[in-house]
């Protein structure tokens, strides 16, 4: 099968990216209006992008239905600031209800029952429920497309980690203990329990023609 996306809907080659890139990790992306209305919503187009500085990015894409921008866009161009919350299965619930398209007059928090935590260097508050948060702000902002599904590309400088000292040592995560879950295609989604083992190769270890 040979597919030409210019040959086909935009909703369609979505479907296709969705069930092609997978499991996708999922930003828990909070922020605040300039009217202090706080939004919650997850974004399962995100990843880190550096280490020095750190930088991670996800990108919201524009709504199917009108090619609207959502909230939690017009939050961070107006604020410059942003948390993301990493997703554990034991939330899975309640992150999922902040997907739907609220107004921006309402805030998820309250929708949701999840509990806001004050953030150190940013407004907007932290998923208390969130085993590991991430206070950020915007490095930049890359727009790619104006229509429907469309997006923009985030990029946000972390701040400021804040890990659960249960599942942290020596700068690693214990992901028994993380238990995060990641995005398929459609309402489908992965745990991340089954896992296994491949240390990188050694070039040391290979004869290459030449040397």
């Amino acid at each position: 099968m040979i597919i030409n996306p210019a040959e086909h809907e935009a909703r369609n080659i979505y479907k296709l990216m969705i069930g092609s890139i997978v499991p996708r990790p999922i930003a828990f992306v909070s922020t605040v209006s300039l009217d202090g209305i706080r939004n919650l919503a997850p974004f399962s187009f995100f990843t880190g992008v550096s280490a020095s500085p750190p930088v991670v990015c996800f990108c919201p894409v524009r709504r199917a239905t009108d090619g609207q921008m959502k909230d939690t866009l017009h939050n961070v161009q107006a604020t410059g600031e942003f948390v993301v919350n990493i997703v554990s299965e034991d939330f899975a619930a309640q992150m999922n209800l902040c997907s739907a398209d609220f107004p921006p007059e309402v805030d998820e928090f309250e929708m949701s029952g999840l509990t806001p935590l004050a953030s150190d260097l940013v407004r907007p508050p932290r998923v208390r429920e969130s085993r590991v948060q991430m206070e950020c702000k915007v490095l930049q902002i890359v727009e790619v497309g104006a229509g429907p599904l469309g997006a923009s590309v985030v990029l946000g400088q972390v701040l400021r980690f804040h890990v659960t000292d249960e599942l942290y040592e020596d700068f690693r995560i214990d992901p028994d203990k993380l238990r995060a879950i990641g995005r398929m295609g459609g309402p489908t989604y992965a745990r991340t329990a089954d896992r296994f083992d491949m240390p990188r190769p050694n070039v040391a270890d290979f004869k290459l023609k030449g040397r």
